[in-house]
């Protein structure tokens, strides 16, 4: 179930919820991915607001947003870089992609396998992908008025699983959003404090996964052999 495009931009640019959203977030993908010089930097899903340092640095940058979803011009002084596609249909070249970041695009979608599917064909060689997807016993995975209320929330073994069988290997995960989704003031100016707290001991406060990827070519020739010669019966 997607969120409608002006929605999602509403509430990481309208809220103040969602501005501490976004920064924390974008703290927290810098962190895995701070160093993006030469590289081809794409994001999927409504990853527009964790995206603008990547690009910055990138060789080229582009922005996905599924259908279903909407698209929106970004960024909105320069050059747009966004366009429509289909779920799992994307008009890009098999492995032109370096760095994925996929935000609200996987809990959302229709066809997860078919989705991680079309990840892992357009990525190149050690290219790596992004994934955050709410916890499903997070409290913002519960609370509608946040964006990751909506769709399919994950448990972190769920996502492994999911992107091992379609070629996609784990490298680590880390969380963010420990502070609760409130917009009440009091929890608001306490949220650096919840942030510092929960990321020294995020093992047991998972609100948020945040879990990078990367490419496995031999399971996916494994993968692909098998369902050819399922196509071929």
């Amino acid at each position: 179930m997607y969120q409608n495009v002006r929605e999602l931009n509403q509430f990481y640019n309208g809220t103040k919820l969602g501005e501490l959203a976004r920064k924390y977030l974008s703290d927290k993908v810098l962190d895995f991915w701070g160093n993006t010089n030469g590289l081809t930097v794409a994001g999927y899903g409504f990853a527009v607001p964790v995206m603008a340092p990547l690009i910055e640095t990138s060789r080229r940058g582009l922005i996905l947003m599924p259908s279903k979803q909407g698209v929106m011009v970004w960024p909105s002084i320069n050059r747009n870089i966004s366009i429509l596609c289909e779920e799992t249909q994307w008009p890009i070249s098999t492995g032109f992609i370096d760095r994925l970041v996929v935000l609200h695009g996987l809990e959302t979608c229709e066809n997860p396998r078919d989705l991680l599917l079309e990840i892992y064909r357009v990525l190149g060689p050690g290219g790596r992908a992004l994934f955050i997807v709410p916890n499903r016993l997070g409290l913002w995975a519960r609370h509608d008025s946040t964006p990751f209320a909506f769709g399919s929330p994950y448990s972190l073994g769920q996502l492994e699983r999911q992107s091992r069988a379609c070629g996609l290997l784990p490298k680590m995960h880390k969380a963010a959003l420990f502070f609760p989704p409130s917009e009440r003031k009091f929890w608001q100016k306490l949220s650096s404090s919840w942030e510092a707290l929960g990321s020294k001991y995020q093992d047991g406060l998972l609100e948020v996964f945040l879990c990078s990827r990367c490419i496995s070519k031999y399971l996916l020739q494994l993968s692909l052999a098998w369902v050819n010669s399922l196509e071929s019966l």
